[in-house]
């Protein structure tokens, strides 16, 4: 049993969160479907820890579904960066799982909680494999699997404005979905394959023909559109201002990131060999909507009222330093754009945990209503400054080993202009963080508000671990980098 079990790995991975998703639906009963959910995504991140350890150990992994050798059949493929990916994805859902049941009940009707953690179970199951497949349609499908739950994960919330974001995410992330499929079909028209190692073989040979750069185009725009790379971003601020505390949490440490996974596989490991970055100008491309995004968004969340809101642009920007690290082709640009997703993930998250913990005692996050709540709510507003620190970058946090290596990845390729971007982003972070902290911690509370107390204790540890672990892996840098210069070589072997 013991063998069967760590031969399927890869499998179970993905479909243990697909089972448990209609057990859920079944129970019906909150309670009930909490234990299923909690219980499935932390078998979920010892899987996927096992499979980061056998890839540092063994190399690629290969797993061949019902025996059918590529590119006949499918395949799903585990190198170092989709191992990081699975422990990404897995340990952020690991930590809203405890983090989950006190704010769901506070902000989702009894009646669809359980739908709530069917739909949770699900995403998980798209996000893993979209990180795990080694197919461009089957990550289409998965994609769409994580796209839909998150629809209706966002429609969940009491407040009507999260139907209206829910049905503009729809909107956008169907635009992004047709744009992605039909890439795929046009690289399948040119190729008659669909598996992405056999494609990396094939399509340097027909590198300038219409048909692939027209499957290129597509696919970007479709990725750009659910990575929500600006100017592709409207659906972002919508969908985390007004979805459920912990559906904020879950999309902004996952959605994103695994969209950003999803254009690295497609761009270095399927078109790594036909040149697109120094032939067609994707690089220059990616790198200038980068800047703007580090910037202009900084900018917008300094004037914004709601601090989710305030967050999502702050995300958007941080996207921004992902996408400079990959637009930089380099090992140390990548592997430093990839470690800033990791930590961006951690702090993030944390950060939209804070904002839940607020939101479930005070019933908003809009900035005015948080006069003097450090004095009320100290260990929640302790956590929302720490993880700021991460955020603008200071030494001994996450954000700033990444922001670091980003730096010196600029300053080795000589790109100025984002070298002046980051730090001009970072400095309008501390901007947009001090006006939360200012009022929480400079400003006397209202003499009528009501008494409340701390946020739950199964509320903030999960959200202190998020906060601890991302000022870890800023004092030990090292674990995190060196796996993710091992994933930047492996991406980058296709065009070297």
């Amino acid at each position: 049993m013991t063998q069967f079990v760590s031969t399927h790995l890869a499998a179970l991975q993905v479909v243990l969160a697909l089972l448990a998703a209609p057990v859920c639906l079944l129970l019906r009963r909150p309670n009930a479907a909490w234990v299923v959910a909690t219980a499935i995504t932390w078998v979920l991140l010892g899987i996927a820890l096992v499979l980061l350890e056998q890839v540092l150990e063994a190399g690629t992994l290969i797993y061949t579904l019902g025996g059918w050798p590529a590119p006949w059949g499918i395949e799903y493929r585990i190198d170092l960066a989709s191992a990081f990916m699975l422990v990404i994805i897995t340990g952020i859902g690991s930590a809203v799982m405890p983090y989950a049941r006190a704010s769901v009940e506070a902000e989702i009707p009894e009646e669809r909680i359980y739908l709530f953690y069917c739909m949770y179970l699900l995403n998980i199951a798209g996000l893993l494999g979209i990180a795990i497949t080694g197919d461009v349609f089957n990550l289409f499908v998965f994609l769409e699997i994580s796209s839909l739950s998150s629809y209706v994960m966002i429609s969940l919330g009491k407040d009507r404005r999260a139907l209206t974001a829910a049905y503009r995410y729809l909107i956008m992330g169907t635009i992004g979905a047709t744009f992605y499929i039909i890439g795929v079909g046009l690289m399948y028209m040119a190729t008659g394959s669909l598996n992405m190692a056999d494609l990396a073989t094939l399509i340097p040979a027909i590198a300038d023909s219409r048909t692939v750069l027209m499957s290129l185009a597509f696919i970007t725009v479709g990725l750009g559109l659910k990575l929500a790379l600006v100017p592709l971003h409207i659906w972002l601020p919508n969908a985390y201002t007004h979805a459920p505390s912990v559906v904020s949490v879950f999309l902004a440490g996952t959605g994103t990131k695994i969209a950003v996974y999803a254009m690295l596989r497609i761009v270095f490991t399927v078109f790594g060999g036909a040149g697109v970055f120094d032939g067609y100008g994707l690089g220059e491309m990616l790198s200038g909507l980068a800047v703007i995004a580090m910037i202009g968004a900084s900018a917008v969340a300094i004037f914004q009222t709601n601090v989710k809101r305030l967050l999502a642009y702050s995300s958007l920007a941080q996207i921004g330093y992902i996408m400079i690290g990959i637009a930089m082709t380099s090992v140390l640009g990548m592997s430093a754009g990839i470690v800033h997703l990791f930590n961006h993930a951690l702090i993030k998250a944390g950060l939209f945990m804070a904002m839940g913990c607020i939101f479930l005692r005070i019933g908003s996050v809009q900035i005015d209503d948080m006069k003097g709540l450090a004095k009320v709510m100290p260990v929640t507003m302790a956590a929302f400054v720490a993880g700021g620190f991460g955020l603008i970058g200071v030494p001994l946090t996450a954000g700033f080993i990444s922001k670091w290596y980003l730096l010196q990845a600029a300053i080795e390729k000589g790109w100025w202009l984002a070298i002046a971007a980051i730090l001009i982003s970072s400095l309008l972070a501390i901007i947009y963080i001090w006006r939360v902290v200012e009022t929480a911690y400079f400003q006397d509370r209202d003499e009528n508000a009501p008494t409340i107390s701390e946020a739950p204790w199964s509320m903030l540890i999960p959200m202190w671990t998020l906060i601890g672990v991302s000022f870890y892996f800023g004092i030990h840098a090292t674990q995190t980098m060196d796996v993710a210069i091992g994933a930047a070589e492996a991406l980058l072997g296709g065009i070297q």
